[in-house]
């Protein structure tokens, strides 16, 4: 009897370790999946919005296209630099974290892979806001008459945010409509919000 609970035990734990292995922490990829949905987004949703704030005002394809480009380059710097900073400032506390624990003598073992990626961060933000402002640069690129531009830039957006709001919702095993409604509306709202202010300050003479 003791020989068959021993055995039951080790079986027991031996599937625990197997099932163990084979699920998989998705919170191991928040760090890399944040920094990249966010880019992502952003570069979408400010450079369709800039787009969009400038064309309400003036109907020049190229106007539009320097606005897009100007913002695309702007803004992955600027995610790029605010990611390394946000990054280097957690890496510093997980560090000085570890070297209390040494001193204390604490049975820590750090695992340096896990420590958070400044560089890494920073150009996984900015390569995917690049990526996300390609998507209405693209679309208003070939098109000249104004009103298809426009819808066509918006029809392009919308298909993206959807796109960028599923793979986000997918990869961290999150609710993907949800997911998906929520990242579209919101870019929506963004553009509608820079059409309108910009249009109503551009045509009523507020400026002049």
């Amino acid at each position: 009897m003791a020989t068959i609970a021993v055995n039951d035990m080790v079986h027991h734990q031996t599937s625990l370790e197997l099932e163990q292995k084979d699920v998989f922490d998705y919170s191991k990829r928040s760090q890399w999946l944040r920094a990249a949905v966010l880019g992502a987004n952003d570069g979408l949703v400010s450079t369709a919005s800039l787009m969009m704030g400038v064309g309400a005002v003036k109907q020049d394809i190229r106007a539009m296209i320097l606005t897009g480009f100007a913002g695309l380059v702007a803004g992955a710097c600027s995610m790029a630099i605010g990611e390394f900073v946000s990054v280097y400032s957690q890496l510093d506390i997980e560090v000085a974290q570890i070297k209390r624990d040494f001193n204390r003598r604490d049975d820590v073992e750090a695992e340096v892979d896990d420590l958070p990626n400044p560089w890494q961060a920073a150009a996984a933000s900015a390569l995917a806001f690049s990526l996300g402002a390609m998507v209405p640069l693209l679309a208003a690129s070939f098109i000249k008459p104004y009103k298809i531009r426009i819808l066509v830039v918006a029809a392009a957006v919308t298909v993206a945010l959807a796109v960028f709001g599923w793979l986000g919702a997918a990869l961290g095993r999150a609710p993907i409509l949800k997911s998906s409604t929520r990242v579209v509306v919101g870019g929506w709202m963004a553009m509608v919000i820079t059409y309108g202010l910009t249009r109503l300050i551009g045509t009523k003479g507020v400026l002049h």
